[in-house]
């Protein structure tokens, strides 16, 4: 490795870190490495600094203080290597994570067959990657048990990754399709391994999914906590609060959204859906306006982002979609309700309620699918399971039974 560059110019780093309102300790940590970095690298056999980066965090065990290391010494590359300063807003790719990339050559190039494959250039991108990684784990798993080649892979390796300890069902029969999707693909390339373990793929039968929903008792007290002025929410959560329950948007478009989302003379919030890519339009209620308005006026920070909301914390950059579920929890906490072990408390419960809510209105399913953005009508049939209104129609008497009143009594 040649560190000139980097012994000449490092000081430049720190006094960017400084002049942009990174921690005092954050600074320490980068100037630390740094100095590790020149004062050993002529001990050492290096090639990269990956290699530099095992090499320092080769004596602990703690994932924190690894973790500290990972982003400190991706710092260090991307300055040295590539003249980049920290950006917050991007993601260290300095050790790339996941599956895939821990993966030996042969298993790889079955992945690789598949993403190269003409046959699932129609397919979305998010079936794709969920095909990918359900594989990659897969073959990790495999690799966990000591095989090396695709030859060696027989059932009872196949059913050790799909069963539990006790031989019952551990996986879903969707990931068992996604699975056999990358097989497929690479056994009709000629990878002949492919089909056996293709045949020792189990059969699963498809399971519904319990969704959990809002009931009508924690409805009311959601309504409630984001229209009292008493509450301890911030003008944010209140205004993303608003936007969750009465839109039923998904957090990532609420993350996305920018000033000009807002049209405040047509009273209507436009926005280009995240995860479809398609326009979107929704109506700008008095309740919803008036919550953006006093965010705006009385707690947004001043900035030149044109992104609606933003961290309250210098230097303000807006909100990643995940942040989007702190102030949905702080709602569920607020109102009081589902505080038991396994209640849901995400975003996506609101979603759920405005599909319900809509459903048991009579709204047709068109109009709803509309309003939630989604383009598969299929997408709404989980909310059907929850529209009890509407499923209390479909009951049938059982008076022409023959149950004994044992039954009712006991």
């Amino acid at each position: 490795m040649d560190l000139t560059h980097l012994q000449e110019h490092y000081h430049e780093l720190l006094d960017y870190l400084r002049k942009d309102g990174y921690t005092e300790s954050y600074v320490r940590r980068i100037q630390e490495n740094v100095r590790w970095i020149l004062k050993n690298e002529k001990h050492k056999t290096w090639q990269t600094y990956v290699d530099a980066y095992h090499d320092r965090a080769c004596n602990t065990e703690s994932k924190l203080y690894k973790k500290n290391l990972r982003q400190a010494f991706g710092a260090i590359q991307q300055f040295d290597l590539y003249g980049e300063f920290p950006n917050r807003k991007a993601k260290n790719s300095f050790i790339k994570k996941g599956a895939y990339h821990q993966l030996i050559p042969e298993f790889k190039e079955v992945i690789d067959h598949y993403k190269s494959s003409p046959d699932v250039g129609e397919l979305k991108e998010k079936y794709i990657k969920g095909n990918v990684s359900a594989a990659s784990c897969f073959f990790l798993a495999m690799q966990a048990q000591g095989i090396e080649r695709l030859s060696e892979i027989d059932e009872d390796n196949v059913l050790a990754f799909f069963l539990d300890d006790e031989g019952n069902v551990s996986k879903s029969s969707g990931y068992k399709k996604s699975i056999a999707a990358v097989l497929k693909i690479a056994a009709d390339k000629g990878k002949e391994e492919c089909k056996a373990i293709l045949a020792f793929l189990p059969q699963i039968r498809p399971r519904r999914k319990n969704i959990q929903f809002l009931r009508p008792d924690e409805v009311q007290s959601v309504r409630e906590t984001i229209s009292d002025e008493n509450s301890s929410l911030t003008f944010r959560d209140k205004a993303i609060g608003r936007l969750l329950f009465f839109t039923g948007m998904r957090a990532c478009d609420i993350a996305g959204m920018k000033l000009s989302s807002i049209d405040w003379d047509a009273e209507e919030i436009n926005i280009s859906q995240q995860k479809t890519g398609q326009p979107l339009t929704l109506p700008l209620t008095v309740a919803i306006g008036n919550s953006i308005y006093d965010y705006l006026v009385y707690e947004r920070p001043e900035s030149d982002d044109d992104h609606l909301f933003l961290s309250s914390l210098y230097p303000h950059y807006p909100l990643d979609p995940g942040t989007i579920w702190h102030p949905a929890v702080k709602i569920y906490n607020e109102a009081g309700i589902r505080q038991a072990d396994g209640d849901r408390k995400g975003t996506h419960l609101f979603r759920h309620n405005v599909a319900t809510s809509l459903l048991g209105s009579g709204i047709p399913r068109p109009v709803i699918s509309q309003t939630l953005g989604q383009e598969d009508p299929a997408s709404l049939n989980p909310y059907l399971h929850a529209d009890l209104v509407n499923l209390k129609k479909c009951s049938l008497s059982i008076e022409g039974f023959p149950v004994s009143e044992e039954v009712f009594s006991s």
